[in-house]
């Protein structure tokens, strides 16, 4: 109840906790007092800058700058001996290849993470390449970069990773985390290597595809949405709809002459519960197994909220976390505090984690999703 009569500008309402928090720190300081305001809320923070007190963001979850983190995947290069060797064997060792260091402006020997990927350049011909992972001792080739799940290829280095990493099953791979800007086909591929595991690959592998997505529970107001759990989320699950009207019919042509015939198939795959829907909340305190769960838009998860995730997996699911950490909703998390880049630095060199970060150059939703992606 203190420090009420602290000058604060006269159009900021009192009764506002957060102006009576600023009004404070200020009659505080005023007094002689050392005073930091220590926030998440970005506008809190420009007022408190206004009235000259000293404020800071809250650091305790925060991971390496944007530029810094973990990409899950690595240029580096050898000799065009060692590349013929690699495919014919399969495999080399990670001595026999080096990195450009452009700060010491050498070849050096890199440090590789656990199934992190890399992109093998000949040192003699730069249009010599190779695709591998280090599996914890040597590099190796990838088994499933050109494989095609419900007719959808690969068209870029970046795909081919997150193919392998999706089609690895979940007894190797349980945890995959999949980074990059719109456009990239992360959920697309995310559903179609789920599908192809459940409906054409016909084994009891995993019993449903189940689907959330995290903005759904941040918003208090679905609650006071008229209908079902279901019927609550399904605004927020439309862009799963979109990915499924391209996985059901690969014909771009014939794909929209029949728009009854499109949605039937689709609510199909959810009348038969192949594919489930679920807001973020209702996870908390299951076990989940043999499922193939999408955590699609992971970057406007907290710390606290991918640690809670990711301790639901049960035997038999793979859990594959997605998103772009430069396109964040949620007022109080940013590129380096959100929990997908959390969980992404935290569980590198995992042997349960892959990961890849897909580059801009890789986004294959049109020319305009490209150059917005790449300019705004």
């Amino acid at each position: 109840m203190n420090h009420y009569d602290t000058k604060i500008p006269p159009s900021w309402d009192k009764g506002k906790p957060d102006n009576r928090i600023i009004q404070v720190c200020k009659g505080l300081k005023e007094q002689g007092e050392d005073v930091c305001l220590i926030t998440k809320d970005t506008f809190e923070r420009i007022k408190a800058d206004t009235v000259n007190v000293d404020v800071e963001d809250f650091h305790e979850k925060f991971v390496p700058e944007h530029e810094s983190q973990y990409t899950g995947r690595m240029d580096v290069y050898a000799t065009s001996e060692k590349i013929s060797e690699f495919y014919r064997n399969k495999s080399i060792e990670s001595k026999d290849i080096s990195y450009y260091s452009e700060e010491r402006n050498e070849y050096l020997t890199p440090e590789l993470y656990k199934n992190q990927f890399v992109i093998i350049h000949g040192l003699n011909n730069p249009k010599q390449t190779a695709l591998g992972r280090f599996d914890g001792e040597k590099i190796v080739q990838l088994y499933y970069k050109d494989s095609t799940p419900l007719g959808i290829s690969a068209r870029n280095v970046g795909q081919k990773f997150m193919l392998e990493s999706l089609a690895i099953g979940a007894d190797k791979a349980p945890l995959v985390i999949i980074k990059g800007p719109a456009g990239t086909a992360k959920t697309l591929f995310s559903l179609a290597v789920g599908l192809h595991k459940i409906i054409e690959e016909g084994t009891d592998q995993y019993r449903r595809v189940l689907v959330c997505r995290p903005n759904v529970t941040m918003d208090e107001e679905i609650g006071f949405l008229p209908g079902t759990e279901q019927e609550k989320i399904s605004p927020f699950m439309r862009p799963v709809l979109d990915n499924l009207e391209i996985l059901i019919d690969s014909d771009e042509k014939e794909r929209y002459k029949n728009e009854k015939e499109l949605s039937d198939k689709i609510r199909e795959l959810f009348d038969r519960r192949i594919i489930t829907t679920e807001a973020v909340a209702y996870l908390r305190g299951r076990s989940i197994v043999k499922n193939w769960v999408v955590i699609d838009e992971a970057q406007n998860l907290t710390p606290k909220q991918v640690k809670a995730i990711i301790t639901r997996v049960g035997f038999g699911t793979k859990l594959i976390l997605i998103g772009d950490p430069e396109q964040i909703d949620q007022p109080f998390l940013d590129s380096r505090s959100n929990g997908l880049c959390y969980a992404s630095e935290k569980m590198k060199g995992s042997q349960l984690c892959y990961q890849v970060t897909l580059k801009y150059d890789e986004c294959e939703r049109s020319p305009l999703a490209y150059e917005a992606s790449k300019r705004l």
